[in-house]
């Protein structure tokens, strides 16, 4: 008896069959299809938070400048980048400055990637011209990819 069962063994050719890989493949097809939008939309609310806190730090700095400049006239015309960086050496080199009203105001902007952003219209928003309504406003805001209404292109819509 022990000597059939050990033939039978022998003979036997052992392995998955078809039917049961296309299973396990079906099965791992639909767990990626539930994995992958989730992971991407994690993903681009990491953006737009790294964003927001780009320009949120900025903030103090640009304000620093203001109070900071030469001959102290509280002017934000010659603000940039760099001159952000001298006031807070930690403001990120991502964040993009424009002056607005002749030095009267400015807009702070991150685009960590497309349609993910922040900005932040500051100084004297009353002499800002704008071009789109929706897009000066006075806090940091949520990007709108399709749209004008965040990121750099939210600053160049001002003027």
């Amino acid at each position: 008896m022990i000597s059939k069962i050990q033939t039978r063994l022998a003979r036997e050719e052992s392995g998955f069959t078809l039917i049961e890989l296309l299973v396990v493949i079906v099965i791992l097809g639909i767990l990626v299809a539930i994995a992958v939008p989730s992971y991407l939309s994690f993903r681009g609310n990491a953006q737009d938070a790294a964003a927001q806190s780009n320009v949120r730090s900025a903030i103090p700095a640009a304000e620093a400048w203001y109070q900071d400049t030469a001959g102290g006239n509280s002017t934000y015309t010659a603000l940039n980048n760099a001159n952000l960086a001298k006031e807070a050496p930690g403001v990120s080199p991502k964040v993009n400055v424009k002056v607005l009203g002749s030095g009267a105001a400015y807009c702070l902007s991150d685009d960590e990637a497309v349609g993910h952003g922040a900005y932040y219209v500051g100084g004297d928003s009353t002499k800002i011209t704008q071009s789109s309504p929706a897009a000066a406003v006075a806090t940091v805001t949520k990007v709108n990819g399709t749209s004008a209404t965040g990121g750099a292109d939210a600053c160049n819509a001002l003027s």
